[in-house]
């Protein structure tokens, strides 16, 4: 079934009626195994207990651990949960329960394969090379190791939402047992969180120790690297630096100093010799108020010229006091830039020693600085080693503390996880859960038998309908025939049985002559309509019948033709033309001595070969078979079957073949030549499509010729099952009442 027809809502109903039945058996037989097992089923009882990753004591734990023990996500969570079904915790319960001698326990953990290990380990154990040394211990350790996968396997751990609490839960026969176990695993935990916490702090404290040792010895390397690195070049430092880079900043202050002497003592030395230049009398410098001579005269000086004033005006400027007390004032003007004078050089003598300590400053500040810069360069280094030396300090000082919280912390048995809820023994089993186990096995029978009905449906590989027969061969179908129970019913068709008939004890190969209202007779009917459009003349026509394999029932709807075609008036021969396996001779219960193989090869003549039935008409040329015939297919081929049909058509209307199958030899083949038709049959739900197709295929002569396709033995109770809407067989039941034996 493709899945176009899968998709298809009628094709999906066709193929519910069509395997219900299969559907219906592997639901009952799932539904009454699952009885069965809720019945027999052991009664088990699950007991749970809750941890709670305690996240209040985070702060004490991140003080004194180096170990974060505290959850912050689903990942740490879900780490949890293995850490609680692992071995370590396992055994640990093992140990404390003692459940390697518990009967319960291991009542429950038997198995085949268990009984099977023990079996073979007590074969071993009589040869020498597999006895152990300690046979006692091993086989508790084994006992052990195999209680703790067991408990492995059965514990179920939970997160509960998304909530820091993890439900352990156990199952097993006995409540009391489950919720002892709970409660061990839960213990066992918590207790095996506090001796990983102290493993790992004493892990950290031993390798700490080491640590310490190297980082002090580092540290003290360093620091002797850097004195002697100061001490070899010349890096002196005081409490506020080098000496080099203070002695360079002392001259700088001191050049400094100097520069600004220089400049006052020049600029005292330029005024007074601006004054000196100008003559100014009334210019006063510093040093000269501060000389008791420049005073002296100048005093000396404004009294003459306050004289001289006051004579010039009483007395006239030439007057003889005037003009001496004028010469006095010249005198005394003389006289105070003497002193001017004799102050200027000692100016001149402040300049020049300001000048000789300014380039002494400078010569020495550039000898400094010559001095830092190589040090400065050196020191380049120095801080490098001073930085090493640091960082192996800060580390020895960070190691030894964290060694001192390690320590302290081997005494605080602080854990983040804590027992909220005990297991207790329940008093309902837990399994198996009735309702559940039944609607289950339900399920599971409707899914296995869905799944065998879609794998019968995919190896449909046969011709069901007729749309298949012109969809896959491109042929007309001409109609089908039933299955039909093989007994005598010659006295319902009202027919003399006192009268000589080839057939009076087969109610097959005569049922379109006892029922010619039947839906055979009216299929044989199309067919004789079918072979008469596509015979290639209006005499008589040569009609082959063949199918695919043999078994298909082709020499009995060649028989049953042949009976209608002479029933109806026609001049019919019928041909037994399979000459190695004459079916249709053996349906009619004809043991002749002579037949078609001895005319053929000219012991007898056909006049005297046929076989008349008084009762239709029909002439019948048997094979005899006495012998079976190797050359059956040049005998068909050869001039005298030419002139055996030759000879034949002048006398009927009709010649039927029975000839042999497509598939196993190629007598049809051979003949088509002379045949006008082929009528084939194939038998439904049998033979395969692909099968029919190819050999159609291969017989080109054959395919070319064949009139129609008869589905043969349909099974019209199940033919119903593969009917879809509109086709032909879909409106069977509305014209079934012109049949009056509708088989």
């Amino acid at each position: 079934m493709s899945i176009v027809e899968l998709l298809n809502v009628e094709a999906a109903l066709a193929m519910v009626r069509r395997q219900w039945k299969v559907v219906a058996v592997c639901f009952t037989v799932s539904v009454v195994a699952g009885m069965i097992f809720v019945t027999t089923a052991a009664p088990r009882y699950t007991s749970s207990a809750t941890v709670l990753m305690d996240r209040g004591s985070k702060q004490l734990v991140n003080d004194l651990s180096l170990v974060a023990g505290v959850l912050d996500d689903e990942g740490s969570v879900l780490s949890q949960v293995e850490v609680i079904k692992s071995e370590v915790v396992a055994l640990r319960v093992v140990d404390k329960l003692n459940l390697v001698d518990d009967a319960v326990f291991n009542a429950q953990s038997t198995s085949v394969f268990n009984y099977i290990r023990t079996l073979v380990r007590q074969i071993l154990s009589v040869f020498p090379w597999a006895a152990s040394s300690s046979p006692v211990e091993d086989d508790r350790e084994r006992r052990r190791q195999a209680a703790a996968a067991s408990l492995e396997n059965g514990i179920d751990v939970d997160r509960v939402g998304r909530s820091y609490v993890l439900e352990i839960s156990y199952e097993t026969v006995s409540p009391d047992l489950a919720a002892k176990i709970v409660n061990a695993t839960a213990e066992a935990y918590i207790d095996d969180k506090l001796n990983s916490r102290y493993e790992a702090t004493r892990r950290a404290s031993a390798w700490l120790v080491d640590r310490i040792a190297e980082l002090r010895e580092k540290s003290l390397d360093t620091d002797l690297a850097v004195q002697k690195f100061r001490s070899a070049n010349g890096l002196v430092t005081t409490g506020s630096g080098s000496v080099s880079d203070q002695q360079l900043s002392e001259l700088n202050t001191a050049l400094i100093g100097a520069q600004s002497d220089v400049a006052k003592t020049q600029a005292r030395l330029q005024r007074i010799r601006q004054i000196l230049d100008t003559g100014q009398t009334d210019a006063i410098v510093t040093d000269v108020l501060d000389s008791s001579i420049s005073n002296e005269l100048r005093t000396k000086y404004l009294n003459a010229s306050r004289l001289e004033a006051q004579i010039s005006s009483r007395l006239g400027p030439n007057h003889v006091q005037a003009v001496r007390l004028r010469g006095e004032m010249d005198e005394y003007k003389r006289l105070m830039f003497d002193e001017l004078g004799r102050i200027a050089q000692g100016y001149q003598s402040e300049v020049d020693v300001a000048l000789a300590r300014q380039r002494s400053l400078e010569k020495s500040v550039i000898d400094a600085t010559s001095v830092s810069a190589t040090a400065n360069e050196t020191k380049v280094q120095l801080r490098e080693l001073e930085r090493e030396a640091e960082t192996y300090r800060n580390l020895y000082q960070t190691f030894l503390q964290r060694y001192q919280e390690a320590v302290q912390q081997q005494s605080f048995p602080v854990t983040d996880a804590r027992v909220i809820t005990r297991g207790a023994a329940s008093g309902l089993p837990t399994y198996p859960k009735k309702p559940s186990a039944l609607a289950l096995f339900a399920i599971l029978g409707i899914a296995v038998g869905a799944g065998a009905s879609l794998l019968r449906e995919y190896r449909e590989r046969f011709f069901r309908t007729s749309d298949q027969i012109r969809d896959v061969l491109g042929i007309e179908f001409l109609g089908n025939i039933a299955i039909m129970a093989r007994e005598d019913q010659h006295s319902k068709a009202g027919i003399n049985e006192t009268q000589p008939s080839l057939w009076l004890d087969s109610e097959v190969v005569s049922h379109a002559v006892l029922h010619p209202y039947s839906a055979m007779a009216e299929t044989l009917r199309n067919c004789k309509i079918a072979a008469d459009f596509t015979a290639r003349s209006r005499g008589c026509k040569i009609v082959g019948i063949i199918s695919a394999l043999p078994g298909e029932g082709k020499s009995t709807v060649a028989i049953n033709l042949a009976t209608l075609l002479a029933g109806q008036g026609n001049r019919t021969v019928l041909i037994d033309s399979d000459l190695r396996n004459p079916g249709a001779s053996r349906a009619l219960t004809v043991q002749p001595n002579m037949g078609i193989v001895e005319v053929l090869l000219g012991e007898a003549s056909a006049s005297g070969c046929l076989l008349t039935d008084r009762l239709s008409g029909l002439r019948f040329l048997p094979s005899a078979m006495r012998n079976k015939v190797p050359h059956s297919a040049e005998l068909l081929n050869s001039a005298a079957m030419g002139k055996l049909l030759h000879d034949l058509s002048e006398e009927a209307d009709y010649i039927i073949l029975d000839l042999p199958p497509l598939g196993p030899v190629v007598d049809a083949k051979v003949i088509a030549g002379r045949v006008d038709n082929f009528i084939m049959v194939v038998e439904w739900g049998k033979t395969a499509r692909r099968f029919v197709k190819d050999t159609l295929l291969q017989n080109h002569s054959v395919h070319e010729k064949c009139a129609g396709i008869v589905l043969n033995k349909v099974d019209q109770s199940k033919m119903r099952l593969y009917q879809s809407y509109g086709s032909g067989d879909y409106y069977r039941d509305q014209y079934s009442s012109y049949y009056q034996y509708v088989a």
